[in-house]
């Protein structure tokens, strides 16, 4: 049997590079955030990495663990994506 490869999700629902930077500078670790919001440390990687989709309540428990609002975090929209 073929290993099953490892794709990236289509479309995201955060901006990973965005998780890292509000987490940087709230001075937490991938460990800390993925405490206070309840999952995993993988999975919070996994989000940062771009490789897994954040949910819209995960996204708005970041948001609220690094005290900014959610559209920092949200992945931005474009005209594409109407």
């Amino acid at each position: 049997m073929a290993a099953r490869r490892r794709t990236r999700p289509s479309r995201l629902h955060q901006e990973p590079e965005a998780v890292t930077w509000a987490r940087v500078k709230a001075g937490l670790t991938k460990r800390a955030l993925a405490d206070m919001i309840g999952i995993s440390e993988q999975l919070m990687g996994e989000i940062e990495s771009g490789w897994r989709n954040a949910t819209p309540a995960n996204l708005i428990k970041i948001a609220a663990a690094l005290n900014c609002p959610v559209v920092v975090v949200e992945r931005k929209r474009t005209t594409a994506d109407v």
